[in-house]
């Protein structure tokens, strides 16, 4: 598992999950609070990999450039990222334009019915 990760598995758990994960969860609500377009997450997510690699690297003796851990890192930021954008993406929607758009689920909002005849 260390070769495949670059790291012990604690030290990866507690570097790229909780707190590069926690980063790249703030990251994406960042993104989505000004209105930019969710495909910018995937140049942070680089950066994302790159500082938690270097954390691991600098800390904890690991490995910098593991190839496996470099896409599995990259797949978990940018997969927590574009959650927490779509997250607050969808909140902010229905909470500003509530005559307009309804909650469908924790990823998605509809247009709402008028509900009239004619």
């Amino acid at each position: 598992m260390e070769d495949l990760l670059g790291a012990r598995l604690g030290v990866y758990l507690g570097i790229m999950v909780v707190m590069m994960g926690g980063a790249a969860f703030l990251t994406g609500q960042a993104v989505a609070l000004i209105w930019r377009p969710a495909r910018q997450i995937a140049a942070y997510g680089v950066l994302l990999v790159l500082t938690g690699r270097f954390l691991i690297f600098s800390l904890f003796e690991g490995d910098l450039l593991a190839v496996p851990g470099l896409f599995i890192d990259y797949a978990l930021m940018t997969g927590i990222a574009w959650s927490a954008h779509r997250l607050t993406e969808v909140t902010k929607m229905v909470n500003q334009y509530p005559w307009l758009y309804e909650r469908t689920g924790p990823w998605s909002f509809r247009e709402k019915s008028t509900g009239g005849t004619g």
